[in-house]
Order: structure tokens, then C-alpha cells, then sequence
């Protein structure tokens, strides 16, 4: 093949290849959209669902979400028994005061949302104090350095053993990290959805999880390494 043919071969192949290059990511874009678009239907079909009251559709949002909701509740309170009885409480305002919800955000932001509320009215009764203000004095706002990549305690939950270890060290953080931490990695929510949930602005999400995340990982790291060793 001549000199020239080879450069109109290579730049025909040039061209395909960004074609090809274009239209995958044409694809991954139109399916990042439908995702979203069937998350908003998904959201309309519950707000219309609990404005109906539809006894079926709270059936099975209490089936899809009674782990997340409980395990979340667990952490907030450390009382199994005060848990359970804030799960029952946070359905019955599901079902009184779904028409509250609009869709506009994830049915599971607007759940953890009311659950939260729960908590904090709880600990108002009890000791005058909101969830933030137990940690007022000892959480530092300021900027703090996000930790080098690497894995996190919560890479290590593949075995039931690894989970406890974890489980047990999310309850020695202060209540504001621990409660970001599992709303991230446990209940897979994104950052903006934590800050909806928490009332705090991205930035102090962001200086909660980082902080967690540099306690907890040195904490689960001894631990595991000790039974190991055994």
C-alpha cells in the first residue's frame, strides 16, 4: 500500500474509533438518564401512592426498607428497644403525613429525614438536648484534610465476623460522624442526600465523613489485626 493509502487508512480508522468513542458515551449518557427518569417515576408512584393512603404500596415500603430503617435507628440510639420503638413511630408518620412527601427527593432521604426527627425529639424530652448539640462542644468544624485513598473500614464486611468488628467501632465515634458514616456506606445514600437528611451543609458532611473515616479505620484495623494474630 502507498504512503498516501496508509494515511487515508489510518485516518479512516481514526474517524471509526471516534465514532465509536462518541457513541458509547451517547450510550452511557442516554443510561444515566433513563436511571434517573425511572428513580422520578419511581418517587411520583409513592407521593401519589401515600396521598392515597394505599395500604399495599406502605406494605411494601416496610418491606423494602425495614433493615436500612432499623440498623439506622440501632446506631442513632444504641437501644435495640428504643430502636424498635421509633421504627413503629416512623411508619405511623409515614402513613399519617404522606401527603408531605412530593418526590422530589428519594423516598428513602424523606424516611431517614422523619427518623432523625424522631430521635431528636426523643433526646429533647429526655435530656433538653437536640442530636447536633450532644456533639457541639467536642466536634471541630474547621477544614480538615481528606485522608489519602485507600480502603475503608467498610471494605472489609465481607465476612459476618469483619462486620461486627466494624459495627462495634461505628459506636465509639461521636454520634454526628457515626450517623454519617451509615447513612454513606451503609444505606448507600450520596453526599447531598446526607445533608438533606442531617439539616448540615455539604461541607460539614464532608468534614464528618472524612473524620469518621480517619478514626474508625485505625480502630478496625487494630482490631482485626489482634484476631488475626490469634
Amino acid at each position: 500500500m502507498s504512503f498516501p493509502g496508509k494515511v487515508k487508512k489510518f485516518a479512516q480508522q481514526r474517524v471509526f474509533a471516534r465514532d465509536a468513542a462518541v457513541s458509547q458515551t451517547d450510550m452511557a449518557a442516554a443510561g444515566t438518564l433513563n436511571l434517573q427518569r425511572d428513580a422520578l417515576y419511581e418517587n411520583a408512584l409513592i407521593a401519589q401512592g401515600l396521598k392515597r393512603h394505599d395500604a399495599e404500596l406502605l406494605d411494601q415500603l416496610i418491606v423494602q426498607y425495614q433493615h436500612r430503617l432499623l440498623r439506622y435507628l440501632l446506631y442513632l440510639t444504641g437501644s435495640r428497644e428504643v430502636a424498635e420503638d421509633l421504627f413503629q413511630e416512623t411508619w405511623m408518620r409515614v402513613l399519617t403525613r404522606g401527603s408531605q412527601y412530593n418526590g422530589n427527593a428519594r423516598f428513602e432521604t424523606w424516611l431517614f429525614t422523619i427518623a432523625r426527627n424522631l430521635v431528636i425529639d426523643l433526646r429533647r424530652k429526655r435530656t433538653a438536648s437536640s442530636l447536633d448539640e450532644l456533639c457541639e462542644a467536642s466536634e471541630d468544624e474547621r477544614p480538615f484534610e481528606v485522608p489519602s485513598e485507600g480502603p475503608t473500614p467498610f471494605d472489609s464486611l465481607s465476612s459476618r465476623e469483619n462486620s461486627s468488628i466494624v459495627a462495634e467501632a461505628l459506636l465509639t465515634l461521636e454520634p454526628l460522624q457515626r450517623e454519617v458514616l451509615v447513612l454513606r456506606f451503609h444505606e448507600e445514600l450520596s453526599l447531598e442526600e446526607i445533608g438533606q437528611v442531617t439539616s448540615a451543609p455539604l461541607s460539614t458532611v464532608k468534614s464528618r465523613l472524612y473524620r469518621g473515616l480517619a478514626t474508625l479505620k485505625p480502630r478496625v484495623s487494630s482490631v482485626i489485626r489482634i484476631q488475626e494474630a490469634k
